[in-house]
């Protein structure tokens, strides 16, 4: 018999993320999430979903989006998004390792500032590849390890350290999540990497990735 999967409670971390989220999206990152949605079109799923930060960004083109998201505060804020979204937006209960979809049943998933939090970025990866049909898309927003040795040192020892998934939601700041994507038999098309900080207090997450990835 399936053990039942763990609950995703972080009741102290959720409800910074809902207070302090407006203030990042007003210093660059709600021009992010258009941009990792631009053009995106059909039916989607959106792992991890938050408190729905994403939900306005998503074109017309838009069918219907699932927004997944397994902690219970974030997810009562995102189905009070969802309900003024400019296209239909159905939250609902999940985890990244198990989606509650079909194969092949997207067009698209959506991953933004998730896979550094999931405990194992493969599954949550392999889920994604499985739900999203042959020739379809991964939009991808998320924090990594840095290219530079000393700031990469400081995210290898705070991860280490547990300290930074502690106060993070869980958060690992030194995966390489590109080179997980790739492993997990998606194409990357496209990916940039830059610098973004709305708070000093994110200098170790301050390394990230956004680009588009194509399913085999």
């Amino acid at each position: 018999m399936r053990a039942e999967p763990e609950k995703v409670h972080h009741p102290i971390f959720a409800r910074l993320f809902a207070r302090f989220g407006a203030l990042a999206e007003q210093r660059g990152q709600a021009q992010l999430r258009r941009e990792l949605l631009a053009g995106v079109a059909g039916r989607l799923v959106e792992v991890g979903a938050g408190s729905g930060l994403n939900f306005p960004h998503y074109p017309d083109a838009v069918d219907e989006v699932v927004a997944v998201e397994p902690e219970a505060y974030l997810r009562e804020q995102a189905t009070k998004a969802g309900a003024s979204a400019p296209v239909p937006v159905r939250v609902v209960d999940g985890l990244a390792d198990g989606l509650p979809l079909d194969d092949a049943s997207v067009d698209a998933g959506v991953a933004s500032l998730v896979l550094c939090s999931v405990p194992d970025p493969a599954a949550a990866l392999s889920e994604l590849r499985r739900v999203i049909r042959p020739g379809g898309e991964l939009r991808f927003y998320e924090h990594v390890v840095s290219e530079r040795p000393r700031l990469a040192r400081a995210q290898r020892l705070a991860e280490r350290s547990g300290l930074w998934p502690l106060v993070g939601g869980g958060c690992h700041p030194a995966r390489d999540t590109g080179a997980a994507i790739e492993a997990a038999g998606f194409e990357i098309e496209s990916c940039r990497r830059f610098d973004f900080r709305p708070a000093a207090v994110e200098v170790i997450v301050e390394p990230k990735i956004l680009g588009v990835a194509r399913r085999g």
